[in-house]
């Protein structure tokens, strides 16, 4: 990435553009796609927890995004949708096609981690 595009990135995003380009390095998003179409993205943490993001509606399940993002408004994203975004634009995903069975149970162990 060249450096003007990063200084943009750090401009508009802030401090989340450097921990995202590093999640995109180390290739930590992943793709989740059913045969429906329905699509995903889980991304693997620096702490190591696994995150899921939907990029159609703009959300991530990191308590970062509940309340930099949501709460205080502080933020436009976190960085693990940053780096869902740019991992699409670089074509760094990773990609894991999973039944729709498998899907839900990913969807449902998310809302089980919420409540």
């Amino acid at each position: 990435v060249p450096d003007d595009l990063l200084l943009g990135l750090k401009f508009i995003f802030g401090p989340s553009a450097v921990p995202a380009l590093d999640l995109v390095d180390q290739r930590s998003v992943t793709r989740v796609r059913a045969p429906s179409g329905r699509t995903l993205y889980q991304v693997l943490g620096s702490s190591g927890k696994l995150y899921t993001c939907y990029s159609s509606c703009h959300f991530c399940t990191c308590p970062a995004f509940g309340f930099s993002v949501l709460q205080k408004s502080e933020s436009l994203l976190c960085k693990h949708i940053l780096a869902v975004y740019l991992s699409q634009a670089m074509g760094a995903c990773q990609e894991l096609a999973v039944s729709e069975e498998q899907l839900t149970n990913i969807l449902l162990a998310e809302e089980e981690d919420e409540g």
